[in-house]
This record gives structure tokens, C-alpha cells and sequence, in this order.
């Protein structure tokens, strides 16, 4: 399916509060959209550049843009994995449902046996990176949500807030991100910790340059590559170091490259969570088609913004509802 490609647009979305993590914090989401066409249907498609890979929004928009029109049997060889493809991938599926009238999850189905049905289902909610007591405090403020998800910073102190957030939500499911930030050394401890706190998976502990050393270490509890992995290729060379993989649209190029690599990652016996960037709902949606499948789905992207898009993603006590076919696919 050949497509133009109508409109890239950046767009900025407030955030309800301001979102940490160990790279540094961010008060607003700046997502490219762009929007395809064949004849008299429409996609669209969202995507959210990310510095750590070099990205910028404005980049993103002239890639987009220098491409003029979209192919789907080529668009893996005219761009590299990434936010740029995400955005066209995602938007050429959505005007293949608009077009044909066939959902987006039927067509998944069709290219993934193991595909379930899009269905209500728990994403985590994410708590951004404080002192101990303030991300306790946060913790009790989200009693509603069963599933919490740790940003952490690296240090003795990333202990502290496992423990602190465990000992005000000592009902909640918890897992914990590190994005890169701990050292060889700490790693093996604060595993532990995570594991003696009943965290149930600790997200990219390491630095992707130096997480070879994972795959001769202790691990108590399941860690996840999520800096380390984009596409199916990747996984290979991650063999032995990690026990899950968690997929996001923007890493892997878009929603195509990610059932490869969820098919791929079956395959291995890893665990899936399925993530997203700080997004609308626009966004997450495509990911929802993974769902079914992650043991671990971490999509409340829409619940970080200040107000989310018309037609967004119902998201209630932590339950997010499949998207209407209004917003995406």
C-alpha cells in the first residue's frame, strides 16, 4: 500500500506534573504526527522523538517530510527503526482499517497466531524519580492503581525508595526502571533489594555498552532490556543477559517491527512488557495490540498529561479499555 503523506506535525502536550527519570526531567510531551492518505480515507500515526537516540522532533519532521509519500512494503528499507517510522507504520495500519474496514487487531491477528484480542487490561502507573519519602507519598496517592512502576537513579538510595514505596503500598504489584543508571558494582545488591521488596522485574539496570556483564550475574528476580533492545535482531546478541525485553513502537520502527520482535522474543522463552514513551493516546494505542501477550504492559502515557486527545483511551483505576476505532485503527 502506497500512500502521501498529507501532514507532519510537532505537536506539545502539558504534562499533569513534571516527569524524572535519571536522564533528567520534562514538563511537557512533544510528539510528531503525521497523517497519510489514499484516495478519500485517512491515518494517522504518532511517534515521540527521543534524545538518548539522537533524536530530535524537528529531525523527525523532516525525514517525514522529505519522504512525500509512504510505502509499507518498503518503508523498513527507507527509514531507519525509529520515531520517523513509528509515526508512518502506525499511520499506514490505521489507513488500512479506515480503508478496508478492517480493525487494526484483526489484520495483527492475521500476521501473529499468538495474537489475543484487544481486551481491558492493567498498565502501570509510574512513579517519577524523588527522594524516598516523596515517591512513598506518591505511592499512597495512587492507592487506586494496583501497578506501580519505580523510575529509580542509582545509588544506596535506590534501595531506600523500593523500601519506602513497598512499605506504603504493600498491596501494589511494583517494577522498577533504572534507565542505565546503576554501576557494575551496586547492581547485584540492589537486585537483591528489589527482589527482598517483591519487585517483580527491574528494568535496564546497566548501561546498554556495558551489559554484557549481566549475563554472568545472579539475578533474583527478572530484569528487562529496555535501552539495549530496538528490533528482532537485537536479541541475539542479548542472549543470557536479560530474562524479558520491554517492546516500544518508537525503539523498534513501529508496530510491524514489533510483533517481529515480540514473535522473535517468544521464541527465546523472554518474558514481554510492552512500553511506551510519555505520549497520547494516539500513541499507546498501536501498542495496545501487544497487550495480550506481555506479562508486564506499561502504557499510561495518557495519564501523565495535563488533558489527553479527543477520543482517547478510557483508563480507569489502572484498567485501560481497547482504543475506539475513532482514534486509531
Amino acid at each position: 500500500m502506497t500512500a502521501s503523506i498529507l501532514a507532519v506535525d510537532i505537536e506539545v502536550w502539558p504534562l499533569a506534573q513534571p516527569f524524572v527519570i535519571a536522564r533528567g526531567a520534562k514538563t511537557e510531551a512533544r510528539v510528531v504526527v503525521v497523517t497519510v492518505a489514499d484516495g478519500p480515507h485517512r491515518g494517522r500515526g504518532e511517534a515521540v522523538p527521543y534524545a538518548r537516540y539522537g533524536e530530535t522532533p524537528e529531525a523527525t519532521r523532516q525525514a517525514l517530510l522529505a519522504a512525500a509519500t509512504a510505502d509499507a512494503a518498503t518503508l523498513a528499507a527507507t527509514l531507519p527503526p525509529g520515531a520517523a517510522r513509528n509515526a508512518l507504520d502506525c499511520a499506514l495500519w490505521d489507513l488500512d482499517a479506515k480503508r478496508s474496514g478492517i480493525p487494526a487487531a484483526v489484520r495483527a491477528a492475521a500476521m501473529v497466531p499468538w495474537a489475543i484480542p484487544p481486551a481491558p487490561i492493567v498498565t502501570a502507573y509510574t512513579l517519577s524519580l524523588a527522594a524516598p519519602d516523596a515517591m512513598a507519598v506518591a505511592a499512597r496517592a495512587a492507592r487506586s492503581l494496583p501497578l506501580l512502576k519505580l523510575k529509580l537513579g542509582g545509588g544506596a538510595i535506590d534501595g531506600e525508595r523500593m523500601r519506602a514505596v513497598r512499605a506504603a503500598r504493600p498491596d501494589a504489584r511494583l517494577i522498577a526502571d533504572a534507565n542505565e543508571a546503576w554501576t557494575l558494582a551496586e547492581t547485584p545488591a540492589l537486585l537483591s533489594e528489589a527482589a527482598a521488596c517483591g519487585f517483580e522485574t527491574v528494568e535496564q539496570p546497566l548501561p546498554a555498552e556495558a551489559d554484557a556483564a549481566l549475563a554472568g550475574m545472579d539475578r533474583p528476580l527478572p530484569v528487562t532490556a529496555d535501552e539495549s533492545v530496538h528490533v528482532s535482531t537485537d536479541l541475539e546478541r542479548l542472549a543470557g543477559r536479560y530474562d524479558a525485553v520491554n517492546i516500544k513502537l518508537d525503539k523498534a520502527g513501529g508496530l510491524t517491527e514489533a510483533l517481529r520482535l515480540a514473535t522473535a522474543a517468544r521464541e527465546r522463552g523472554l518474558d514481554i512488557m510492552v512500553g511506551s514513551m510519555v505520549a497520547t493516546s494516539l500513541a499507546v494505542a498501536p501498542a495496545l495490540l501487544l497487550a495480550g501477550v506481555a506479562r508486564w504492559v506499561d502504557l499510561d502515557g495518557p495519564l501523565l498529561l495535563a488533558a489527553d486527545r479527543p477520543d482517547g483511551l478510557a483508563i480507569a483505576d489502572g484498567i485501560v479499555a481497547p482504543a475506539s476505532r475513532r482514534l486509531w485503527g
